[in-house]
């Protein structure tokens, strides 16, 4: 479990391809301070685990299944990339619950600066869009944000400074992929609510005409 703060930025050293898998090695000094074998580690909001490291280097494997639905298959030697290490039973919870299982990628559609905030503009699917609701927490490459307009088939966050400057949010470009994971409590609530349980009342109508 992760929280969407991330802790650093980490830099691609090493990529090995499979046929359909991918082995990173990537460097992050803060990272590697505290760090174990089978360790879980948010890379782009993508949970890995470590499987070897040494001085400043950690070793991930990435599966096929997170290859094919994720924006790490693009990654490249040099890339940047945002990192956080497994939130601790005693740690402080800045963010939302994150769990590192990516739902579905989105595009960069535009950024723009509005006095110390960028805006940012996702385009995502319908699919992800119903997940989506104002003031809500949404995932973006594994950082934790506040949802502050929805439109169909496309979500609008703000970045503060700190954010912008620490986070690869602020070097991506319109048009660049990003990794989206809804909130997962939304998620699990609407998953109930469409199993249509018939021996329940609460149902998306239910809601709707209470004013939820």
């Amino acid at each position: 479990m992760f929280t969407g703060i991330v802790e650093d930025l980490g830099e691609v050293k090493s990529i090995k391809n499979g046929r359909n898998s991918m082995q990173l090695t990537l460097e992050s000094k803060k990272i590697v301070e505290d760090i174990h074998l089978g360790d879980s580690i948010a890379v782009n909001g993508v949970c890995l685990t470590v499987i070897s490291f040494s001085d400043n280097l950690f070793t991930v494997d990435v599966m096929p299944e997170t290859v094919k639905s994720t924006s790490i298959r693009s990654l490249q030697m040099g890339h940047v990339v945002n990192l956080e290490r497994a939130m601790p039973a005693n740690g402080r919870f800045g963010g939302h619950f994150v769990s590192g299982h990516v739902d579905g990628t989105g595009v960069i559609l535009r950024k723009r600066k509005v006095e110390n905030a960028v805006y940012v503009d996702i385009g995502i699917s319908e699919e992800l869009s119903k997940y989506c609701m104002l003031k809500g927490s949404v995932a973006i490459d594994g950082i934790s944000l506040t949802i502050f307009d929805v439109k169909p088939k496309q979500l609008t966050v703000s970045l503060i400074p700190l954010t912008f400057s620490e986070t690869i949010l602020g070097i991506k470009r319109e048009q660049d992929v990003v990794n989206i994971e809804n909130d997962l409590l939304g998620k699990y609530v609407i998953n109930h609510l469409e199993q249509k349980n018939q021996s329940s009342t609460l149902t998306m109508d239910f809601l709707r005409q209470n004013g939820f």
